[in-house]
Formats: C-alpha cells, structure tokens, sequence
C-alpha cells in the first residue's frame, strides 16, 4: 500500500513538473503554431510543395505499433520527391509518458534536428491538460476533412477510435449469457472476469471513471432494476456508477497484463466459463483462437443484436497532434493528412476494431460502423475525466488495494 502511493505521488509530482517546465520553456523561432494556423486553409498541393522543401529527419512517435507499417507506406509513395528513406523517416511506438517525457527534451532544445514531428497518442483528459498548460503540441485539421470528421472529434483531431469489448469463451457447457453488467459483479463471477489492471493502463482507468458520470450512473441504476426487480442500494457509494466499479474490481482478475495475451489465453478450451474486457481487434491475432470466443456486442436473437445493458464495453480515441518544434512540420501535416484517408488507414483498418474518424472511411466485413459503437459502448470524455480524474482515481486505487 505505501509502496503503490509513494509511486502515485512521484508520477503526480513528475507530471505536474513536467507541465509547469514545458510552459515555461518557450525556445525564440518557434513559428510552427503560425504556420499550422496558414496551413489550415491549405490544399494538400500547397502543403506538399512546402514539404519538398524541408530538409532532415522524419520522425513520428505514437502509442500505437502499426505507425511504423503507417509511416513505411507513407515514405513508399512520397519519399523520393520530399527526400524521405527508411533511415531519416521513421515511426516508433512508445507509450504516451515516454512520448511526453521525450518531446520536453525536444521543445526544451535548440537542436532538433532528430526530434518528432507529430505524435498519435490515446487519453484524452492528459492531452487536454498539456494543450492548455504547454505550447508543445498543435492541432491540425486537414481542409480535405473539415467536412468528414465530427466537430467533437476535431480538436484535439482524432484519427480514429478503438474499442475495447465484453468477450467470453463460448466452448464447454458452461457459456456465459451476460445481458446485463451487474452480472459481472455476482459471486459467481469471481475471479472469472479478466481485466487489465487500471492501475497500469490509463485507459481502462478512464472507462472506469466515465461510469462513475451522473448520466453513466443513471443508466446502471436503471440496469439494476431492469436485471433484480428492484431500486439499487446505494449504501455508502455516491452513485450506482461508483457501486458497479468497486464490486467489478473486487470480481476482476488481473493476472494477464496485455490485452494480446488475455484474447489468446481466453481463446483456449481450458478457459471455458471466463470473460474478458480487451480490444476487438485482438480476434484476429494469428495466436488467438478466434471462433472460441464470443464477442457479447454481437450476441444475436431472431438475427437481430442483442447488446449487453447498458454497454458492452468502451471507446477510446487515438489523436494526431503536431509537434511544435518538429523540424519537418509541413511533412507533419501531409503525413496526418494521409493517416485520415483510406489508405493510410489501412494498417489499422484492415482488421476489426479499429474506426477511423473520416465518415468515408467504411469497416471491414464482421464489424460495426462507429455509429453502431456510439449507441453501446461508454465513450470517452477528456473533460470529465480531467475534472474527476484525482477523485476517481483514489476511490479505484483503494478498491484495488482491498484485492491485495
């Protein structure tokens, strides 16, 4: 226990530090912020013409893995005319402290000439906080998408959407029929529903949050009547929402740490009778033994759904920013530019779970349109996580400790 709160408040006091010196830092020439702000009435033609121009590294961080196919293939088709190879272009996939902690050094600097261009990077509340406390990162909407993204999905731009869904072993005699979440938090689901921990993956703690949200709250509450008979009890929790999380957590099982390895593990016969909570995309991983599991969104009756209630799982965004002392801003905005057409999609849009935020873009065959998600699953919302994130946090991190 004092060893878990010793390790939040460093982490607290490492990201409150590491905004307050990014705001601070505001290195002379820094003209991007200007020259995104001409680039937003700028066709693609104009922006291109400006890239040939640059001169140096291509680098682009993101908390995605398929960046690195993203960028190949972008280098593949425009990197002979913008000066671009496998050596001087090049995506990496870090995680978004690591991308944080590594474009402070890069703003702080006077030479970053090696330094990203542009990031994609998920957990929208912290993006939030360091566009408002930092001038580090710059929002991009290209003029070709103004028309094909949502306004909510503008600034900061998403690029596209993951969900993360209730799947079950379906082998054996003893299938799950989960059509309600409260029968996630019954004694005989103990230790059967498997759940990477929020305490290691922020975006599962932003789920978590999300539902303790007077509308999230209000639709469990309605839930529970719906599946018992009768009005919740609240006893000593401030909402349905906060009951459903605690009693979740005291039934989850955190044993597997990668959301690869729980689709794979759940898929084997052994595992008959469990449940997880892990991304969709993950069925179609060569190790994962897709027709094992069932995915609960598309439960069907009388070949109609017949979803999960209230939802049946989460949404969270992955967002594309420009880096705001990037030596390659222009090549920065083609390359976000080609991440929101089909064919720079196609690293994630060739498997299920993966949605772009382009309205053109459709999905492949055994999936849903993003607004069949919307109806079903707990979007995330930056500002309400933000504002409740310390409360929240505290309220899991305690239920997590009562496991111990």
């Amino acid at each position: 226990m004092k060893k878990r709160l010793v390790s939040i408040l460093i982490a607290a006091i490492l990201i409150v530090s590491a905004v307050f010196v990014f705001a601070a830092c505001d290195p002379e020439d820094k003209n991007v912020t200007e020259l995104v702000a001409e680039a937003q009435n700028m066709t693609w033609d104009e922006i291109y013409a400006k890239a040939k121009e640059e001169t140096g590294d291509f680098n682009a961080y993101g908390n995605t893995s398929r960046i690195t196919t993203a960028m190949a293939n972008f280098v593949a088709k425009y990197g002979q005319e913008l000066g671009l190879n496998e050596k001087n272009a090049v995506g990496s996939k870090m995680n978004d402290s690591a991308i944080y902690t590594t474009l402070a050094s890069e703003y702080a600097s006077t030479n970053n000439s090696k330094g990203a261009s542009m990031v994609m990077i998920q957990d929208g509340a912290q993006l939030v906080l360091y566009r408002e406390q930092t001038k580090m990162l710059i929002n991009y909407v290209p003029q070709s998408m103004k028309s094909k993204v949502d306004a909510e999905g503008q600034v900061p731009l998403v690029q596209q959407y993951i969900n993360k869904l209730f799947i079950w072993n379906n082998t054996g005699d003893n299938v799950p029929s989960i059509t309600n979440v409260w029968q996630l938090t019954e004694p005989a689901m103990k230790s059967k529903v498997f759940f990477k921990s929020p305490s290691l993956e922020q975006v599962n703690m932003n789920f978590l949050i999300m539902l303790t949200s007077d509308e999230w709250a209000t639709k469990l509450a309605e839930a529970y009547k719906a599946y018992y008979g009768k009005d919740i009890q609240l006893g000593s929790y401030k909402n349905a929402g906060y009951k459903w999380v605690a009693e979740f957590i005291a039934n989850a099982n955190f044993a597997i740490d990668s959301d690869t390895t729980m689709a794979r593990e759940l898929s084997k016969t052994e595992n008959a009778g469990n449940i997880g909570l892990f991304v969709l995309s993950k069925l179609r991983d060569s190790s994962v033994t897709a027709d094992n599991l069932q995915v609960g969104a598309f439960v069907k009756e009388n070949d109609q759904y017949v979803t999960i209630n209230p939802f049946a799982g989460f949404m969270y965004p992955m967002y594309c920013q420009v880096a705001a002392n990037g030596p390659r801003p222009y090549t920065a905005l083609l390359f976000i530019e080609y991440l929101m057409t089909e064919e720079g999609f196609e690293p994630w849009g060739s498997d299920i779970g993966a949605y772009s935020s382009n309205s053109d873009i459709g999905v492949n065959d055994g999936d849903e349109t993003l607004a069949f998600w919307k109806n079903i699953l707990v979007f995330e919302d930056p500002d309400y996580i933000r504002a409740n994130k310390a409360t929240v946090v505290d309220f899991v991190t305690a239920e997590i400790d009562k496991k111990d």
